[in-house]
């Protein structure tokens, strides 16, 4: 069963994701770095330095929010990244961050879901998503789409919570996420659902071993798994190898 942010509602896991992030995107960024303890602006470095072996020139960024990813891969040099968001709330929000950073002929910011991506084949040097891969409303459709913009010999990154699973640390996420995110959450964003929404999707997530899984069966090759922060949160890579050596 999918975990929707608004149970409520019978709309699709996609409309509502896009809902949720339009409603908090004035907070997001805010919300984003308190709650991890500015945690997060490493975890995203980390893995930007990851892509450099592989020089990427033009990068897709998908579920790009208000960018911050986007803005880390400037320092890979690349002549141009494509941010993509279902949420016009978070792309307006990134929108003016570009200009003000006066990166916006840089970092274009468009409109576009995870799944039939508005790309041709071949596309990128790479793909990149940081915490927004628990949002696709279908994982592995959203995976192989991804796979399908990259170029042959291209590259995909994610970075996403994952569950730590050694003691002390399982018990004190569990704590954190079930209580005091959505707490702060709340109490910042008005809006209660977002981030209890938060904690059931990062439960719920197929991480480690069981993502690398689905990651090949959308056919990456030469896959990782890279924990951070005891677990807390994770970095996947995976190529597209040329389709001479695709199986």
């Amino acid at each position: 069963m999918a975990v929707l942010p608004y149970k409520d509602k019978s709309t699709s896991k996609r409309e509502q994701v896009g809902e949720m992030f339009d409603t908090i995107a004035p907070k997001y960024d805010f919300l984003n770095h308190f709650l991890s303890a500015g945690i997060d602006i490493l975890w995203r470095k980390k893995a930007i330095r990851l892509l450099k072996p592989f020089a990427p020139r033009y990068i897709l960024d998908i579920a790009t929010g208000t960018g911050d990813l986007a803005l880390e891969a400037l320092s890979l040099k690349p002549t141009k990244i494509i941010g993509v968001d279902i949420s016009e709330g978070m792309l307006a929000v990134g929108r003016q961050k570009m200009k003000e950073r006066g990166v916006d002929q840089i970092i274009e910011m468009r409109s576009g879901d995870s799944q039939g991506l508005p790309f041709t084949d071949n596309e990128f040097d790479a793909a990149i998503v940081s915490f927004g891969v628990r949002n696709f409303e279908n994982l592995l459709a959203g995976l192989t789409d991804m796979q399908r913009v990259v170029r042959p010999g291209g590259v995909c990154m994610v970075l996403e919570f994952s569950k730590p699973r050694t003691f002390p640390f399982r018990q004190f996420y569990d704590v954190y996420t079930a209580h005091v995110v959505p707490f702060f959450g709340k109490m910042v964003s008005k809006d209660t659902s977002a981030y209890e929404y938060l904690n059931e999707s990062m439960r719920a997530f197929p991480d480690g071993p069981d993502f690398i899984r689905v990651f090949e069966e959308a056919g990456f090759r030469n896959t990782k798994w890279i924990p951070l922060s005891f677990g807390i949160a994770s970095i996947y890579i995976g190529q597209k190898l040329p389709d001479s050596t695709q199986p």
